[in-house]
Parts: C-alpha cells; sequence; structure tokens
C-alpha cells in the first residue's frame, strides 16, 4: 500500500494552506492598530460613572492608542486597571476584529447609604464600602448608627432583601444600628419605628411586618402605633 498518494499529497497541502492562512490572519490581526475606544454598561441603569470616565482609565497609560498595535497592549494589564475603579464591579476589556478597544463594564450596586464622622458612601451588595458619584444619586435607605458592630454579610442581607422586595423598597427608608447590633428601622410615610431586632430570621421578620402592615392599613390603624417589635418571628407586637 503506497503511502505517498496523490490523495494524501493534496490533504498535506491543503492543511498546510490553512495552516499558513491561520497564520498570516493572525499576524495581520496582531498587527492592526487601536482605531477608538469604546464603553458599553451593562446591568442596572444607574449611571454612576460617565463613558468618559472609563475611556480615561483605558487611555491614560496609552496617551496616543491609535498608534499602538494590537500586540503590543497588554489587555490583562489594562483591564485590572479598569477594575480597580471603585464604582465597577466588574470590567471585561478586549479589542473586536475590527480594532475597537472595548469595555464592558457592570456598576456596583448600593443597597444603602451610609452618613457618619468619616463622610458619607453606599454600601454594595457585598457589605463593602462604595463611594458616591457626583453623576448620579441612588434612593437607599439612609443606615446610621453604629454599624460596624454588626457582620458586613448580615447587614447588606438586610439591605438587599429591601431592595429585591418593591414593597420594602417604598417603605424602608432608614436603618438604625444600636450598639447591641440591634435595628431600628424607619418607614417612609408613618412616624412609627419598627424595631428589627438581632440580623437573624431577616426573612420571617420582614414577612411579618408585610402581613401586619397589610392587615392594618385594612383595619385603618396604623397611624395609632409609634412602635412595631419584629423581634419575636411568631408575632408582631405593636406598641400605641
Amino acid at each position: 500500500m503506497k503511502f505517498f498518494t496523490w490523495i494524501n499529497i493534496r490533504l498535506v497541502l491543503m492543511i498546510i494552506a490553512v495552516i499558513g492562512m491561520f497564520s498570516f490572519t493572525s499576524y495581520r490581526n496582531s498587527m492592526r492598530k487601536i482605531k477608538k475606544t469604546e464603553v458599553v454598561f451593562v446591568g442596572e441603569n444607574m449611571l454612576f460613572l460617565k463613558q468618559e470616565m472609563v475611556n480615561k482609565l483605558l487611555i491614560e497609560k496609552n496617551s496616543d492608542l491609535k498608534t499602538i498595535h494590537k500586540v503590543d497592549l497588554d489587555l490583562k494589564k489594562l483591564e485590572a486597571s479598569v477594575n480597580k475603579q471603585q464604582l465597577i464591579e466588574k470590567a471585561d476589556v478586549f479589542v473586536s476584529v475590527d480594532g475597537v478597544l472595548k469595555a464592558v463594564v457592570k456598576q456596583k450596586t448600593p443597597v444603602g447609604r451610609v452618613f457618619d464622622e468619616a463622610g458619607s458612601f453606599y454600601i454594595d451588595y457585598e457589605g463593602n464600602k462604595m463611594p458616591l458619584s457626583d453623576n448620579y444619586t441612588a434612593r437607599v435607605p439612609l443606615v446610621s448608627g453604629e454599624i460596624n458592630v454588626v457582620k458586613k454579610e448580615k447587614l447588606s442581607e438586610v439591605l438587599r432583601m429591601i431592595d429585591k422586595d418593591e414593597f420594602l423598597k417604598k417603605n424602608i427608608i432608614g436603618v438604625r444600628v444600636l450598639p447591641n447590633g440591634s435595628l431600628i428601622m424607619a418607614n417612609r410615610n408613618y412616624d412609627f419605628r419598627i424595631d428589627f431586632g438581632q440580623t437573624i430570621n431577616i426573612d420571617k421578620k420582614f414577612n411579618n411586618y408585610k402581613a401586619f402592615f397589610q392587615k392594618a392599613v385594612s383595619d385603618s390603624t396604623l397611624i395609632k402605633y409609634k412602635w412595631i417589635n419584629l423581634r419575636f418571628t411568631k408575632q408582631v407586637v405593636c406598641i400605641k
């Protein structure tokens, strides 16, 4: 059986041609110069950042991008630089086939705003500090008191639950942390205070509050109360 048949030779030549074309295309692509930058925001429509601010991060170490070849651009380093921005949760930086340097950016989501002696900042979904923005102000509950006595994961869990629930989001406007770690919440439309207690049984307490609120609204009794105690998971205790 002959190995060097015409069919085998033609197959080898085709493979060599494909490899050559791929190598040539890859080389041309790597030597392509950057045409422009483009920033795409994904997720929530809260524009804490402007496109120009992200663009500045993309070009600050590459002042003249149009003279730079794709092969000379350190995308990992550039992506790490963009991700250091404190308002950004995650950014993916890449160069498209047509030579556009793109940044796909997901901004952090605030769930609370803190006022203390050190200044003001947001708490994000992970419970971390998030700076304020000159471009956008989020409508989130105001958080005050001894926030450091509560684990950030537990406080952010409470705030996330408020943020995700349409009723709670419209209803709860403030959260104060007491020195013992208990939470006191403020209602948007009524003067009563909500004694939430410790950051345990969070889901159960909020469900109890919603059920109580709906019942009290139907009975027209909400204006009579000064305190709503949610510490007990099997009942809601009200003080007039």
